[in-house]
């Protein structure tokens, strides 16, 4: 069974930096898709970051690129999201998903969210001003 957990939420002031850590089971990262996601409450879940073995580099929504960094250990089968430089509109429950590159739809690990099937539960962020 695919399994995904992520933690490493929590309270942070403006300008700060949480990593966010999913341990992942039941498969590898060599041909999957990983992504990060968030949901603010009264908002629809977004995509945030992804990679995958088969993409030439990782994907950032433009609302974090340059500020949150997505790495693997593939060895340990972690996944990690570096958010620095943290904003208040960053407050929300932060996902990791993942599936096989070939099930997401478009060519890249950011073609398509809503075909991301596997998910762990959520940590919370909290940005405060």
């Amino acid at each position: 069974d695919v399994q995904l957990q992520a933690s490493g939420g929590g309270l942070v002031q403006a300008g700060g930096s949480l990593r966010l850590s999913c341990a992942a089971s039941g498969f590898t990262f060599d041909d999957w898709a990983i992504g990060w996601f968030r949901q603010a409450p009264g908002t629809e879940r977004e995509g945030v970051s992804c990679t995958s073995s088969s993409d030439s580099a990782p994907y950032y929504a433009p609302s974090v690129k340059g500020r949150f960094t997505i790495s693997t250990d593939n060895a340990k089968n972690m996944v990690y999201l570096q958010m620095d430089s943290l904003k208040p509109e960053d407050t929300a429950v932060y996902y990791c998903a993942a599936d096989p590159f070939w099930a997401i739809r478009g060519g890249t690990c950011a073609g398509r969210w809503h075909d991301y099937g596997n998910w762990g539960q959520g940590t919370q962020v909290t940005v405060s001003s």
